[in-house]
């Protein structure tokens, strides 16, 4: 079993990764110590905010301070480039918003677990046949539980991880649906208490979504 394999398989088994977009990296430290506190294992920086080279840099920072403690990759990556700078960073997985054979592919080749996003069946067995590890719905909550519960049905070798408009309380519902695992941005990465420096408040949010992914266990 090779390592992308392994770190996949820990993905469905952990059930959550923390999506950290537009945070400065001024901040970095201070939030994923909480992350890291609360029991999160995963954390994505997304390429949608700053530059590609700054979110490698944040990406890079990440790893480095954290590389016993976290594994993070980065998310809505759009381009072969934006995997190879993520790779060169020390990102272990690449989260995108589409399917994208070339990306998907690169993400591979570059020995880094691949999670692209589709919603039909088609997209979804398309990206999971040009190698992705894990397929995220998305945006989730807007399609909703019973939308997921069918597609997984006839798909259901395929781990599909929630991701858009997750909360508390549509956790349960998806859980009992299929979803293998959740990505969450802003319901824990609150911006109001970052700037704020509330960080004990973040990681007590936190700590409540990784005890709902976990509660039927």
């Amino acid at each position: 079993m090779d390592l992308t394999h392994k770190l996949a398989e820990q993905i469905v088994k952990q059930k959550l990764v923390v999506i950290i977009r537009g945070v400065e990296k001024k901040y970095l430290k201070d939030l994923c110590e909480a992350l890291y506190n609360a029991g999160i294992k995963f954390v994505e920086f997304t390429f949608n905010f700053f530059s590609d080279e700054e979110t490698a840099e944040c990406i890079k920072f990440i790893n480095e301070n954290f590389k016993e403690k976290l594994y993070v990759g980065a998310g809505t990556v759009l381009t072969e480039k934006q995997a190879e700078l993520t790779k060169q960073a020390g990102g272990k997985f690449i989260i995108s918003p589409n399917v994208d054979e070339k990306v998907i592919k690169k993400t591979k080749e570059l020995n880094m677990v691949s999670m692209p996003a589709g919603v039909t069946p088609t997209e979804i067995v398309n990206a999971y046949n040009y190698g992705a590890d894990i397929v995220k719905l998305f945006p989730a909550a807007n399609f909703g539980p019973d939308y997921l519960k069918a597609v997984s049905a006839p798909l259901a070798d395929i781990p599909i991880m929630a991701v858009g408009g997750i909360t508390l309380e549509n956790i349960p519902p998806f859980l009992k649906a299929g979803a293998k695992a959740f990505g969450i941005g802003g319901n824990i990465i609150r911006k109001d208490l970052i700037l704020k420096g509330e960080f004990k408040k973040i990681k007590d949010i936190a700590e409540k979504y990784v005890t709902a992914v976990n509660a039927n266990e």
